[in-house]
């Protein structure tokens, strides 16, 4: 069986802990992983900016994958590599019917989030220059959107409900009584972007380790050969991957590293 050449990396939840750090255990393992010729790949539904950023700080080369798949950049440079839009009468649709009902909306594109001027009822923390107010989001509708959020029950139950029929791809978020939906073009998943990356690296599946903790993470972490779940993750996440490690406050990524990578060992469903 070939070793692993590949580490696949959520970023929240995973790599990074409760203070969206990179603890020291964890770097030392990415360090000493490069250290030995294996691919280090960040894959996130964040924009572009955070995970080129934690990418840059570890001197990582390999891409970075954002938007829940929609986006390959290359790392340091940023330069854009795939991009997969939601496409454009889709979009509209939703942003139309999302400023009708006055849903906490946000829309990514060209690399920014959009949202209506002064109506935020979630996610007030979110500020700064990749946030930027507009009086109305649907000119927004004639540009490339590379996914779109939707904040609070109301508006992912509005938006899930009306739109359940749609051909995009869907992608639920919990974090406690906190819900999101993140609506992406359906061909955009992690899943299809990490085997898109490693056909251009020339890496097999059967040589990929990837590590997550959210739902959407599942079908990522079944198509690799090791799949490896957060101690921290929903239960149903735990149960669909074939491994679990300890959780993102306990260097849960350095300790499957070491028993994966670095010991390369196998066998019957375990805890790292």
């Amino acid at each position: 069986m070939p070793n692993i050449r590949l580490v696949a990396l959520d970023l929240d939840g995973t790599l990074l802990d409760s203070s969206e750090r990179i603890s020291p255990a964890n770097r030392a393992a990415i360090e000493r992983a490069r250290a030995l010729g294996i691919h280090i790949v960040i894959i996130t539904g964040r924009g572009a900016d955070a995970p080129l950023a934690f990418g840059r700080d570890l001197g990582l080369t390999d891409p970075i994958i954002c938007a829940h798949g929609a986006l390959t950049k290359d790392c340091p440079s940023g330069r854009e590599r795939r991009h997969i839009a939601i496409p454009r009468e889709y979009a509209t649709a939703l942003i139309e019917f999302a400023q009708a009902h006055s849903l906490d909306t946000a829309v990514y594109t060209g690399e920014h989030f959009h949202r209506i001027a002064g109506a935020r009822r979630y996610m007030d923390d979110m500020v700064g220059p990749l946030w930027v107010e507009v009086p109305d989001l649907i000119p927004l509708a004639e540009q490339d959107s590379t996914f779109i959020r939707f904040f609070g029950h109301d508006a992912v139950d509005a938006i899930s409900t009306h739109f359940s029929g749609l051909p995009v791809h869907f992608k639920f978020e919990t974090w406690g009584d906190f819900e999101e939906l993140a609506i992406t073009s359906e061909e955009a998943t992690k899943e299809r972007a990490l085997a898109q990356l490693c056909g251009d690296l020339s890496i097999d599946r059967s040589e990929v380790m990837a590590i997550g903790d959210s739902r959407n993470d599942v079908p990522m972490l079944c198509w690799a050969r090791i799949g490896v779940a957060m101690a921290n993750a929903l239960p149903e996440v735990i149960e669909a991957a074939p491994y679990v490690t300890a959780g993102n406050d306990e260097d849960g990524v350095a300790r499957a590293l070491e028993r994966f990578v670095f010991e390369q060992g196998e066998g019957e469903r375990r805890s790292a």
